[in-house]
């Protein structure tokens, strides 16, 4: 009996080192960056049965206004439908018939499990082109999300995110909005996320210590945030300067929460904790010459140099849509406007400020473009100026801006000009919050302050005479519509 009882351990021990093995297959295995090869492979190897299929589509040529514009906002709902399988699979979208030319890719209804999560961790870093990941009704987790996060953080030209109908028990979506994420574009929408996750959120945009300099374009259409949750975002909006469309469409927010976004919108006082924080700021540059921007990025701090990475594809071969904020298109410019408060650097300047190993005040030769000859004049241009913007986007906090007033005792900061694009349309709103919107507007000069001002299907008419007027004022700012209008005056004039 012994004897037979030891044969079935030795059984059972070689059974648990075969369900080892494959774990251990798939950390030694080497991904090549061609997904439809090695996504299959790497499934098999975790000992699955059935692998989702590897569908590959190229990349459209071009893309109408329209289509842009819905980017910018609400945009995804149409991939849904679209792009719609019954059959889990992986949509990979190509930039070219190079099957190693991934540039998104989209899962879309169908669960991931960990198996499969584990699979996406192993082969996404691999994927040098990979800039968009849409995870749509994907039954995602609290931890998955966190794995999410460290594998994204090797992704170094991932931008875009879309994270749709996936709520989260502990809403930590925040996560992603680290100081020192890339992500320039995240949509959040339909997550059920509430007061609690728009605090978290909001923290994460900004506080009197750190802020959120990347990120763009944030979605968190469809969601269950109220007044207190618009609150927690306005709060993150006070020292956050990066953001520039920010969507809470369809949300349960009133006129107690409206108020508060309208009031980063212009000019407020400081808190207690942020004037301290201010002369903190005050004294470290008055004593570190490395926290003037002016400086050469030799004095960067780590977390400078890493922002500075995003750039890096455009100095080293001119690699194009690694990032919408750092290369917008021609019609989107009026949109950015002034909100990064950059100036146009002279060549010279340029050249000495891409060049991290002239010493600081002593000019010299760039030394990308001596190790890179082939180089064009206007990409080294390019490289030096976004290094430069970068540089002075991470080191200026809105807290030393020099229009900064004082009165009364109090400490007057202009507000967030920054923010270009506002979508509350669908949410509480009464005929009580448009005058305020409206006076918000009127004082908003053409240097920054709103573009694009969404308030339709609210709780008033149509006919209201503020929101009328509040119409008027936003045609004439937005781009896009003035954009649209002279190109149909021009195909006309053509035609004719």
């Amino acid at each position: 009996m012994s004897r037979k009882r030891t044969e079935k351990k030795e059984k059972s021990d070689k059974g648990s080192v075969g369900i080892e093995d494959p774990s251990k297959n798939t950390d030694d295995y080497q991904c090549s960056g061609n997904l439809k090869t090695d996504f299959p492979e790497l499934c098999v190897l975790l000992g699955m049965k059935e692998c989702p299929a590897v569908i590959c589509t190229k990349r459209p040529s071009s893309s109408s206004p329209t289509t842009e514009r819905g980017t910018m906002e609400d945009s995804q709902s149409h991939m849904e439908t679209s792009s719609w399988c019954p059959k889990p699979h992986l949509q990979v979208e190509l930039e070219n018939e190079d099957p190693h030319s991934v540039k998104g890719i989209k899962v879309l209804g169908w669960k991931v499990d960990t198996r499969i999560g584990q699979v996406l961790s192993k082969t996404l870093p691999f994927l040098s082109n990979l800039q968009s990941l849409h995870l749509w009704r994907t039954g995602l987790t609290d931890q998955m999300v966190i794995s999410l996060k460290n594998t994204m953080s090797l992704c170094f030209n991932l931008r875009s995110v879309v994270l749709e109908g996936n709520p989260l028990p502990r809403q930590s979506y925040h996560i992603l909005l680290s100081q020192d994420s890339a992500i320039t574009h995240l949509s959040l929408r339909n997550n059920r996320l509430g007061d609690e996750g728009a605090s978290l959120i909001g923290s994460a945009l900004s506080t009197t210590r750190s802020a959120n300099k990347n990120l763009i374009s944030l979605n968190l259409a469809f969601n269950c945030i109220g007044d207190e949750g618009a609150a927690h975002i306005a709060e993150g909006l006070r020292l956050n300067r990066a953001l520039l469309c920010l969507s809470l469409s369809n949300n349960w927010i009133g006129d107690t929460g409206a108020a508060h976004l309208v009031k980063i919108l212009g000019p407020f006082s400081l808190t207690h904790a942020e004037v301290v924080e201010r002369r903190k700021l005050l004294l470290e540059r008055d004593q570190s010459p490395s926290l003037v921007p002016e400086q050469s990025p030799v004095d960067q701090t780590p977390s400078v140099q890493s922002s500075t990475s995003l750039s890096g594809n455009i100095s080293k071969g001119g690699n194009k849509g690694t990032s919408k904020k750092k290369e917008m298109p021609k019609k989107d410019e009026k949109l950015i406007g002034n909100h990064t408060g950059a100036k146009k650097e002279d060549p010279k300047s340029t050249k000495k400020s891409s060049d991290a190993k002239v010493p600081r005040g002593k000019p010299g030769k760039s030394g990308a473009k001596e190790k890179h000859p082939s180089m064009s004049e206007q990409e080294d241009k390019t490289s030096a100026s976004l290094n430069k913007l970068v540089e002075m986007v991470e080191i200026v906090s809105p807290l030393l801006e020099p229009s900064v007033q004082h009165k009364d005792g109090e400490v007057i900061l202009l507000g967030n000009s920054a923010l270009a694009s506002l979508n509350l349309a669908g949410n509480r709103l009464t005929e009580r919050s448009l005058p305020l919107f409206l006076s918000c507007v009127q004082k908003q000069t053409e240097g920054g302050g709103l573009l694009r001002l969404s308030l339709q299907r609210n709780h008033f008419f149509p006919d209201c005479e503020s929101y009328i007027k509040i119409q008027e004022i936003m045609k004439q700012r937005d781009p896009l519509i003035n954009n649209t209008a002279a190109s149909q005056t021009e195909e006309e004039g053509q035609s004719a």
